[in-house]
């Protein structure tokens, strides 16, 4: 796990991995940008209705605070969502470097099958949270239980979310393989933990989609490495 972070760090001084974070940053903040515009109409559209003339100011101040809000809250299920969408990209940077068999023998998947996984992933990410949702309200005050399920629950939804990204590019190769067992699910929590923990940090959180998935990369490659021996 350890060789495989470190690995993944060196290589964010590749121009293409440079080149995908950059696509991968503008991106999730245009969609943001975008929740705050549609904010700031529908605020306009609800105080004209409410008979509020001059509540231009206060719809632009409320819909910027809950973009902010909304950024802080939900910038994991973005950012990864946005991931999903390029996460070939990255993924095929690392083979290419590293495991330059496993590239020859990829099949990207399109982007289209990316959005779909993406689309599941904040699917998966909005249920499980909301369902834990009175766990972590009730353990608020203990200072520190509800953090903890809180990053267990998002490290196991991340560990299958990296895991499959690499698995997209090898489904022909792994059908054999039951792809959910290509990591265990200890690996699979570890993977999702540090992926979690990096993207509660800020600016930090920008490079941690990019470093799970390459992670994912070199794990999910070495286990098929000691599933062929």
């Amino acid at each position: 796990m350890l060789q495989a972070f470190g690995h993944s760090l060196a290589q964010l001084s590749d121009r293409t991995i440079l080149a995908i974070l950059l696509k991968v940053i503008l991106f999730t903040l245009l969609l943001f940008a975008l929740f705050g515009v549609a904010a700031y109409f529908g605020l306009v559209w609800l105080f004209a209705w409410l008979g509020w003339t001059d509540g231009g100011f206060a719809a632009a101040a409320t819909a910027a605070i809950i973009a902010i809000l909304t950024g802080y809250l939900l910038f994991r299920i973005v950012a990864i969502f946005v991931l999903n969408i390029f996460s070939d990209d990255v993924v095929d940077a690392v083979e290419r470097r590293y495991y330059p068999d496993r590239a020859e023998t990829a099949k990207p998947p399109s982007y289209a099958l990316g959005f779909k996984m993406g689309i599941a992933s904040v699917g998966r990410a909005l249920g499980y949270n909301i369902i834990a949702a009175p766990l972590y309200v009730v353990l608020l005050a203990t200072g520190i239980g509800a953090p903890i399920v809180f990053f267990a629950v998002n490290a196991i939804l991340l560990g299958r979310d990296l895991q499959d990204m690499v698995a997209a590019r090898h489904i022909t190769e792994f059908q054999k393989f039951d792809t959910s067992a290509l990591l265990s699910k200890m690996e699979r929590f570890l993977l999702g933990l540090i992926t979690a923990l990096l993207l509660a940090i800020p600016f930090v959180n920008f490079l941690a989609p990019l470093l799970g998935a390459a992670m994912a990369t070199h794990l999910v490659h070495r286990k098929k490495e000691e599933i062929s021996v």
